[in-house]
């Protein structure tokens, strides 16, 4: 059956960027906390020798410089509270999702990647890399399973890359004509005629319309023609030998029906004789015409002598 299909754009949200938003506190913190993560490593090393997690450690660290900072007269009140770990922000601080986070903190919800440098895409609420947000979220391709980033065509009731959409048979991509399909596939005008469509029993083309219905199949009405003659039947009528159509004269030729002296066809009584058939009217001596009778002929030459004429001209 003829179906049809369609290409959009795929509906893809655009890619949103997180913002940092700058603080008096974060501006005066951003040397000092710079200097704190030069001195992370060693403190991590510290921390696992002594058996303290770096965590804490940095905490403490953090907490200090704050009460130092404050003894000078700076006020670094927290310019939030990170969504992921709960802890207030002191530094740089960024928003995104209508949340506030520590930077590093801000990563994709499938693969951790960090995304406080890049675009990211927001599903439910929550933020993925371009990468992830693709593979769960768009659309499959019905061939390659791939998800489909931009265009997507839909056909069959499936989803497709439009370069991924083509015949099954041929593997062409399918043109203005469109396609047909069959069993659930998708294949072009003249792959579905060749392998589904009924064939022509006198030129074994596919029929498409115009056929006639005859001898356990079907027929373009200009194939429907006498075997022998290629004649059509004007009359509506034909006779069947071996599955194929002859007209009258042709059908009782190959049968051995035609008059011997007429080559009309017998089709009432008539009479055998030296392998032909005759009508009774028609079996005559060749040399008077009169009638002859089974038993009482003579033959010469493929033809019939009554016995006088026959013993007249040849004894």
């Amino acid at each position: 059956s003829l179906s049809a299909m369609s290409s959009t754009p795929m509906p893809v949200p655009k890619p949103l960027l997180p913002s940092p938003r700058p603080t008096e506190a974060a501006r005066q913190l951003d040397e000092l906390l710079a200097d704190l993560g030069h001195t992370q490593s060693k403190l991590a090393a510290a921390g696992q020798g002594a058996g303290v997690p770096t965590e804490s450690l940095l905490d403490n660290m953090l907490g200090s410089l704050t009460r130092d900072l404050q003894e000078l007269g700076i006020t670094a009140a927290p310019a939030g509270v990170c969504a992921a770990c709960r802890k207030p922000i002191a530094g740089k601080v960024l928003t995104a999702l209508g949340k506030t986070w520590h930077p590093e903190h801000f990563t994709c919800a499938r693969c951790g990647q960090e995304l406080d440098k890049g675009p990211f895409f927001e599903q439910g609420g929550r933020a993925f890399c371009e990468e992830d947000y693709h593979q769960a979220f768009s659309p499959r391709c019905a061939y390659c399973t791939g998800p489909i980033r931009e265009k997507v065509l839909t056909a069959l009731e499936q989803t497709w890359h439009p370069e991924h959409f083509f015949c099954a048979h041929c593997g062409n991509v399918f043109g203005d004509e469109g396609f047909l399909e069959r069993d659930g596939k998708p294949y072009c005008h003249q792959d579905f005629l060749a392998l589904f469509a009924p064939k022509c029993q006198g030129c074994e083309r596919p029929v498409t319309d115009n056929y006639l219905s005859a001898l356990q199949g079907v027929w373009h009405a200009e194939c429907f023609v006498c075997t022998e003659c290629l004649t059509g039947f004007t009359s509506g009528s034909f006779f069947e030998l071996e599955g194929r159509p002859y007209c009258e004269l042709h059908f009782h030729q190959r049968q051995g029906t035609l008059c011997h002296g007429c080559s009309h066809p017998v089709t009432g009584r008539g009479i055998t004789a030296a392998g032909h058939r005759y009508h009774p009217e028609h079996f005559v001596c060749t040399y008077c015409l009169g009638r002859l009778h089974k038993g009482t002929f003579r033959e010469r030459d493929n033809k019939m002598y009554c016995q006088p004429c026959h013993d007249k001209l040849f004894v």
